[in-house]
């Protein structure tokens, strides 16, 4: 941190030039003005909003070609790219309305366009939403999204799933940087809480030419909150509780800017009891605790801006292998459980070259994942770890997982309507263990990777097209592990990979209401560290894990079509995508019992997955306060020797009634929800599951934005499965037990901004 704040020093002491600024007025269509308005330069990490009259001012921007975003709630998103070559620019803008939300720039693409432009569809997710949804994890609120599903074990551990692909296969990224924590295991959760995150992105599909290995299936960008407005503070406090877990998570954060400096800070802790399921009974050891902090620092002068994040979270998750036994509210964990630290530091810059730049990302993740198993004595996870060597003989299983990573992009002048970047990205990863047993071996893994990609539009259709080449070096040390008078041999590994990759997509405007984006890329995958060579009893799965040395690089090919129809008040669209994989990675069992487990090992075979999801939008005229919303979504999985693939996601369509209000002064922004999710039954299931009945879920929402005399704060109400409804997701790691998923869940929410 102190290295990286001394290089923010250093060069913005060569930072001598004049500044230049942006100022006007915001009015909408009736030349009314607009009060709070957000105005906000990404690249720059400033922003700020419009007084009462609709006037603005943006200081400190450095000279060159910067993008300025201008969006409120009700209207469409507009924004420029101003050349800023003056030191004061005038700029009056006309705002129209919009019954739908607000058309977002996407950060996760290269070009960071509006997702209007975007050549690629990318699925966006706001924090406010999730909280609306009343859901208990950061992962669980994206399930909202469609094609987007988890891997559950509780309420606690969620994995991930786009389009049917989980695991190693969907790559994560927050605070610009990738995340790295052990995601091979599908008892392993994210270790981010939802608290101080603003936006999250979707891409759904191979994105391995902008992100490389582990982003065959798709990518989870997560956007952290904006800093406060220039020469600003605030305040914020929220709390959430959870009746079916008697859950609490409660946040508080801090901001404050001044033109060139800003500062925000974040503490949240989140605990909960087992949960209950609809016969009134707690599946035991589910509880969970979580403790997180985020703070970031940002700079902004002439033709530099930097931003440095950091988080660390400490989770601690019971693992339930009783299924509904001990029934108790108490929050101390029991054996087994998982005590996991996650580290994550992360340098964001960007250098403005005049009609070019260059953006850079550093970026290192600390990943310390403990598991301990039942003969432990049940009061020692009573209290927090102090990582010292009584721990290192407690846990069965630790490792320690640190990860330096980098990308670099430079921004080619724009020629005419042609934009081109081209990047280096790469990462330096060891894994080293200090438990009492072995699951993965000592490693060390070097990324690199080198691309370039260019986006032309013309009247009004855009292409977008790119290359990549990437290289991936795994090398492991020998063990040899002792363990109930048996030998576990870990064999060195010394292994290379190596993938060229490219995507090519068209996006094209039929009509002004009509439009089309056809999509066609390749992806690749390396094998992991546990899936060359574990060797041993992984206790969050219950079976004994043999790694295969002989894995080949996974790859393929995804068409993706995407139609749009869009109008004043009614919104429809429709997503297709085909996805062949070629030795696609999986995990069978082989029959055999080791160390009183069942073994597992590694197997390929050529696959391909295919579905899509539709739905429309409808916001009737003249009723403005009334929205229906309604989307299918579908995937299917199969192995070319005619199996099925495991951990498919059912179908499913999901129903939405929702009103939008404002009660004279003292409720703006109000709404309304009653939500219908049917689920479909599953019969297209892998050679080792079991098949999945339908169900059918009502959720209920209510709250918004309430002021009491000078006193403002907005407040959350949902009830999530309202009939208390008997069911099993198909995806949760506790249908083999037969374990019910979570009943009844009713959650209050306050927030209070200062």
């Amino acid at each position: 941190m102190k290295t990286f704040i001394k290089l923010l020093l250093l060069v913005a002491g060569f930072s001598v030039n004049a500044q230049n600024s942006i100022s006007g007025t915001i009015t909408d269509s009736n030349n009314n003005p607009l009060e709070q308005v957000q105005i906000y330069a990404q690249e720059l990490h400033k922003g700020t909003t419009t007084k009462e009259d609709g006037s603005y001012i943006l200081r400190n921007i450095p000279k060159g070609k910067i993008k300025i975003t201008f969006s409120y709630l009700g209207f469409k998103t507009f924004y420029k790219i101003i050349e800023f070559n003056k030191e004061n620019i005038t700029l009056d803008i006309q705002l129209q309305e919009s019954p739908f939300h607000m058309d977002e720039v996407v950060i996760s693409a290269p070009f960071n366009k509006l997702q209007s432009e975007n050549v690629m569809k990318i699925e966006s997710l706001s924090a406010k939403s999730i909280i609306k949804s009343g859901a208990t994890s950061l992962v669980e609120g994206i399930t909202n999204i469609p094609g987007v599903s988890q891997i559950s074990t509780g309420g606690s551990i969620g994995k991930p799933v786009i389009r049917g692909l989980s695991g190693n296969r969907v790559l994560v990224y927050t605070q610009g940087i990738r995340l790295e924590n052990q995601q091979f295991g599908s008892e392993h959760g994210l270790g981010i809480n939802d608290a101080g995150i603003s936006n999250i992105e979707v891409i759904k599909g191979p994105a391995s030419l902008l992100y490389g290995s582990d982003a065959l299936g798709g990518v989870l960008y997560l956007i952290p909150e904006k800093f406060a407005a220039e020469n600003s503070k605030e305040l914020n406090v929220s709390h959430r509780f959870f009746g079916n877990t008697l859950g609490t998570n409660t946040s508080v954060g801090a901001k404050l800017s001044s033109e060139s400096w800003k500062f925000l800070a974040r503490g949240t802790y989140a605990n909960h009891v087992d949960y209950k399921i609809p016969t009134d009974e707690r599946v035991t050891n589910t509880r969970f605790n979580e403790k997180d902090f985020k703070t970031g620092i940002a700079y902004s002068k002439n033709n530099f801006t930097s931003e440095v994040r950091y988080n660390f979270n400490r989770s601690k998750l019971g693992l339930p292998e009783e299924g509904v036994a001990e029934q108790s509210t108490s929050r101390t964990l029991l054996e087994p459980y998982q005590a996991i630290d996650n580290h994550i530091i992360s340098s964001h810059n960007h250098f403005f070259l005049g009609d070019s730049k260059i953006d850079l990302d550093l970026g290192y993740t600390f990943n310390d994942r403990q598991e301990f198993e039942e003969h432990h004595d049940e009061h020692e996870d009573d209290h927090d770890h102090d990582h010292g060597e009584e721990e290192h003989e407690e846990a069965a299983l630790r490792m320690k997982l640190k990860t330096f990573s980098y990308n670099a992009k430079y921004h080619f002048p724009k020629i005419g309507n042609v934009e081109i970047l081209t990047g280096v990205q790469g990462l330096h990863q060891t894994n080293t263990n200090f438990g009492e047993e072995i699951l993965i071996p000592d490693a060390t893994i070097n990324d690199f990777g080198v691309f370039t990609t260019a986006y032309y539009s013309w009247n009004r259709n855009t292409l977008q097209a790119g290359v990549r080449y990437d290289n991936r070096n795994i090398e492991t040390e020998r063990h040899e592990v002792a363990h109930e008078e048996e030998i576990h041999i870990f064999e060195a590994v010394d292994k290379s990979y190596n993938s060229f990759t490219s995507s090519l997509g068209f996006k094209t405007s039929i009509t002004d209401n009509f439009v089309a984006r056809i999509n066609i890329a390749t992806g690749f995958r390396a094998p992991t560290l546990a899936e060359l060579s574990s060797n041993g009893v992984h206790h969050g799965t219950n079976r004994f894990e043999k790694g295969n040395n002989n894995l080949t690089n996974e790859k393929n090919t995804q068409f993706d079509l995407s139609l749009e129809y869009k109008t004043e008040h009614f919104e429809l669209f429709a997503n297709g995508f085909y996805n062949l994989l070629n030795d696609y990675i999986f995990i069978s069992p082989t029959g055999e019992v080791e160390d009183g487990e069942p073994v597992y090992s590694y197997l390929q075979e050529d696959a391909k997955l295919y579905g899509g999801e539709f739905g429309f939008h409808l916001h009737p005229h003249p009723l403005d306060w009334l929205h229906l919303e309604s989307s299918f979504e579908t995937v299917i999985g199969e192995q070319d020797n005619g199996d099925y693939l495991p951990l498919i996601p059912a179908n499913s369509w999901k129903n939405t009634l929702r009103t939008e209000f404002d009660i004279k002064n003292w409720m703006q922004q109000g709404y309304a929800s009653v939500t219908l999710k049917s689920t479909f039954s599953q019969n297209n299931i892998g050679p080792f599951e079991t098949y999945s009945p339908s169900y059918n879920l009502i959720n209920f929402g209510l709250g918004g934005d309430i002021t009491l005399n000078d006193i403002k704060f907005s407040t959350s109400l949902s009830v999530n499965n309202l009939l208390d409804t008997k069911y099993i997701n198909h995806l949760s790691r506790l249908k083999s037990d037969e374990i019910l998923n979570q009943g009844r869940n009713i959650i209050l929410g306050i927030n209070f901004s200062i």
